[in-house]
């Protein structure tokens, strides 16, 4: 199975750099399934059912949320209705939505898509390795799923490191999300996990983590909060992570790193540093 995901779309410049190059994923990765993650996809706080159905209409197979998830009321009632979103599984099971779905793809196969929170420096949940080794006990790869693909949404990288050797050998892949900045740690752990501590954001980079420099700054001199934090407005780029899975164990057997721009001659050199891989 050939998955490519894409990380947390932040505003405006995020949804136009993924949107824009969706035809461009397909040609490059041929993938089976497409995620995305819209935890700050709204101006910055979460997402939409509107947003949602974009991309959904455009071919995503399954969006990812995150600690952002309740910002937007009027996505609540969608969690539960739209069978191809997912909020933290570590959230209390009563809430709307499910933090896991088995999709079924045109092909026959299936997938499992999970998301957790981290518990370092967030807000307090429940224990993502408990809620991940219940509901192991009903999914197993290569027997009733084709693969099992969890974004773990958190902070602190020890923590994301640490959960994805928890779960080595049991999922497909545990790629990070959460802090917007991409990490080139990806690889393949010694029982077959597809990893990454974080794939990045998608969205401008040319201020902090996706929203304008000044409000950031501002705090950092004066060390308490004045005013409002502003999504950034310039064109965006697209981080994101490519696995390819054996179709017998479920396993991974490759693991890219992606970058594409969502214009770029309007993105500043500074930004254009790094290819986009196989461009």
């Amino acid at each position: 199975m050939r998955i490519v995901y894409c990380g947390d779309i932040v505003a405006r410049p995020g949804r136009e750099a993924v949107l824009n190059n969706i035809g461009r994923l397909r040609e490059l990765y041929n993938f089976d399934v497409l995620i995305v993650n819209t935890d700050n996809a709204a101006h910055g706080f979460g997402t939409t059912p509107g947003i949602c159905r974009d991309f959904l209409e455009q071919g995503v197979t399954a969006i990812v949320t995150g600690d952002h998830v309740w910002n937007q009321r009027e996505i609540i009632p969608f969690l539960d209705d739209c069978k191809q979103i997912v909020r933290p599984l570590n959230y209390p099971e009563s809430l709307p939505g499910k933090g896991a779905r088995v999709i079924e793809l045109p092909n026959g196969k299936k997938i499992l898509v999970a998301e957790v929170v981290g518990r370092l420096f967030m807000e307090a949940v429940d224990c993502p390795v408990q809620v991940m080794d219940k509901l192991l006990q009903s999914y197993r790869l290569g027997a009733n799923v084709d693969a099992i693909f969890v974004d773990i949404h958190a902070e602190a990288t020890a923590e994301k490191i640490s959960f994805g050797h928890y779960l080595d050998g049991r999922v497909s892949a545990v790629i990070g999300s959460h802090t917007h900045v991409p990490t080139s740690d990806f690889m393949i752990l010694p029982k077959g996990t597809a990893y990454q501590t974080d794939a990045g954001m998608c969205g401008d980079y040319s201020g902090v983590i996706g929203f304008d420099k000044e409000e950031p700054m501002a705090r950092l001199a004066r060390r308490f909060t004045g005013g409002r934090l502003v999504p950034n407005k310039g064109p965006g780029t697209l981080w994101g992570t490519f696995i390819e899975t054996d179709d017998k164990t479920g396993l991974a057997v490759k693991i890219e790193q992606i970058k594409l721009l969502s214009s770029p001659s309007e993105v500043p050199a500074a930004q254009r540093a790094v290819a986009a891989p196989r461009a």
